[in-house]
């Protein structure tokens, strides 16, 4: 089994913040792969599917990002799941914006969700971080609660299409497979070679 946490703050205000691409990635994935829909349940909201052949929960705590690790903690708990068997996907500063990488363990870079997840399952999970770009360290706050500008959706809605498709290497726990196939769907089509005249 595989639990997939999103992390983001519960409401429609916060709904498009930058703060919340991790809900953006398990709602991308829960539809393009026909989750049930999201009931209640461990202080947030939860949906049963199936990816690449394996149970599979997508969970988005609804305990405001600096006490994620309430809802991640009682769900993995619940259904005895190791570390290994968790994905948390969040925003990363530390990251250029549209790119990816996957992380088992390590610190939590002063990010209060994982700080969070940290205290309640320790700190061995796996660990998807979506690069938001970084304002500057004076900007962090305001710039994680605003809202994606039009102009990031270009790499922005490709990107949460791409973590979809790809999301069954997740459930296989090949994270390298999963980042080499994401960064294969979002490369610009080649243009044909014409001949010299």
């Amino acid at each position: 089994m595989l639990l997939l946490v999103g992390l983001g703050n519960p409401g429609s205000e916060h709904k498009r913040q930058r703060h919340n691409v991790g809900f953006m990635a398990v709602d991308a994935i829960a539809e393009q792969h026909n989750f049930q829909p999201f009931k209640k349940r461990f202080h947030g909201e939860l949906a049963e599917g199936v990816l690449n052949g394996t149970k599979t929960l997508i969970l988005k705590p609804h305990t405001y990002m600096n006490l994620s690790g309430k809802s991640v903690g009682e769900a993995a708990h619940f259904y005895k799941l190791p570390p290994a068997q968790v994905v948390v996907a969040h925003d990363e500063l530390d990251l250029a914006a549209g790119k990816i990488r996957m992380k088992a363990g390590g610190g939590h870079a002063g990010h209060n969700g994982l700080r969070s997840v940290d205290a309640a399952i320790g700190p061995d999970y796996r660990r998807l971080r979506i690069g938001i770009g970084h304002p500057g360290k004076d900007r962090v706050l305001g710039y994680v609660l605003q809202n994606f500008a039009a102009e990031e959706h270009a790499w922005l809605d490709p990107l949460l299409a791409a973590i979809a498709a790809e999301a069954g290497y997740l459930a296989r726990g090949d994270d390298t497979g999963f980042m080499t196939k994401v960064a294969l769907r979002l490369q610009p089509p080649k243009a044909e070679k014409t001949k010299e005249s």
